[in-house]
């Protein structure tokens, strides 16, 4: 990026200079990753950033060193980054894979955020604070309210809830008060930005007032992303998937997501000719998935290739002749799969599995770029995939659709739009549209 500064100072000296211009008020990010990390919560909030950077706000951002993909990655404690002003406070280090040091990590990166921000924050600036940590909000409510700042939650999933669903037993005994206090950095918060509808209903029967909260979906860089000619496709060559039609599920497979469905159904179609089950990325649901492929002797229809640079994306999401995204439903409202955005990017048509009327099968159907199938409808989901397989001149209209949609009401624009507008009106910036539904969707 243009302007990248690294200067080999010690931490507390750049805390100072962090917080000395006392010129303009700030945006202070807040989330566990940032550039030049490709994590989807990274890319968001990086998008963002630079964005606001460029239109001549004073944006800073507290992260740690560490990379989603890497956990030895140590990256600059300080650097200015495309006008955006970087400091990395905690580096990981008791790593993602067991739950007790997990926690401890999110333990010590509030600790340590709450402590950057004090020295960062001033008043009248806006703190926008992921949900990466978990709880981050609860954390960071009583140093914003100390340093007169504002706060925005921009919530990617709602937490205990979340815990709960994931079958988190250690967690019901306090769930309670951490839904309390959760919920009180909501009411304080100057706004509440969620990314579906069926978020924003949670959220307000919490009993945050509806005008306090704000709907921006996700997105993903369709100006990066275009369609791609199926024959012509380099990595359909690479991967010797020529001829073949192609089911994909491309990012992390975590615990929300489903699988028992679409095992099932592979089952019912190991005999269909040509067809080939297609899995990019990891995730917690990604070795088990693996070894009940295993299992059920089924390794002839299934794929499975690593996560892929950000320079292949392009290739990634259009390589498929259809995705599969799924999401289970009692998931609904407290998640929302943002890789539905990059497929509709691509010109894919999505496959859903979970709710209909959630918040996926829903945009699904009200812009007719794939079908949605009910958890446990293994039946309708093989008959399904035959559909669409025996139906090209279907399938490409849904592509077609979901390429529209992306362009015209799932754009990248429109969502960073609705977030200046946000911004300059909570900010004071002259000439800002009025704060009430300057983000709604």
């Amino acid at each position: 990026m243009a302007g990248f500064q690294m200067p080999s100072r010690p931490l507390h000296l750049c805390l100072q200079d962090f917080s000395a211009d006392m010129n303009a008020k700030s945006i202070v990010f807040v989330n566990r990753f940032f550039y030049p990390d490709h994590s989807a919560t990274a890319q968001i909030v990086s998008d963002l950033a630079f964005v606001l950077a460029r239109q001549n706000y004073s944006v800073k951002v507290l992260t740690t060193q560490g990379l989603y993909h890497s956990a030895d990655a140590s990256l600059a404690t300080h650097e200015i980054c495309g006008g955006v002003e970087i400091l990395r406070v905690y580096r990981p280090r008791f790593g993602r894979e067991g739950l007790y040091g997990r926690a401890l990590d999110y333990f010590l990166m509030y600790l340590v955020f709450s402590k950057a921000l004090f020295s960062v924050a001033r008043r009248g600036d806006i703190v926008i604070a992921k949900t990466d940590p978990p709880l981050l909000s609860v954390a960071l409510l009583p140093v914003v309210l100390i340093r007169g700042a504002k706060l925005i939650n921009w919530l990617q999933d709602l937490y205990p809830e979340v815990a709960v669903a994931f079958g988190m037993r250690t967690l019901a005994p306090i769930s309670p008060f951490l839904g309390f206090m959760r919920g009180l950095s909501l009411k304080k918060a100057l706004r509440n930005v969620v990314i579906g509808s069926r978020m924003e209903s949670f959220v307000v029967r919490l009993g945050v007032p509806a005008e306090q909260v704000s709907v921006i979906p996700n997105w993903c860089t369709q100006e990066e992303i275009r369609p791609l000619d199926q024959d012509e496709h380099p990595l359909r060559r690479e991967w010797g998937l020529g001829g073949k039609f192609v089911v994909a599920y491309s990012g992390n497979l975590g615990r929300a997501h489903e699988t028992a469905t679409l095992l099932d159904a592979a089952e019912r179609l190991k005999e269909e000719e040509g067809l080939i089950f297609l899995f990019i990325g990891g995730g917690a649901l990604s070795a088990p998935l693996r070894a009940e492929v295993d299992r059920r002797g089924l390794g002839a229809l299934f794929m499975f290739e690593p996560y892929q640079p950000s320079d292949r994306l392009r290739f990634t999401l259009t390589l498929p002749d259809v995705f599969w995204v799924s999401l289970r439903p009692e998931m609904e409202g407290l998640i929302v799969p943002s890789k539905f955005y990059g497929n509709c990017a691509a010109g894919r048509a999505t496959i859903f599995v979970g709710d209909p009327e959630g918040e996926i099968g829903r945009l699904v159907e009200e812009h007719d770029c794939g079908l949605s199938v009910s958890v446990g409808d293994s039946v309708r989901l093989a008959e399904a995939i035959l559909r669409l397989k025996n139906d090209r001149p279907r399938l490409e209209a849904m592509g077609r659709n979901a390429r529209r949609a992306s362009d015209e009401t799932l754009s990248r624009t429109a969502s960073l739009d609705a977030w200046e507008r946000l911004v300059a009106a909570e900010i004071g910036r002259p000439g800002a549209a009025p704060q009430d539904g300057a983000s709604r969707k």
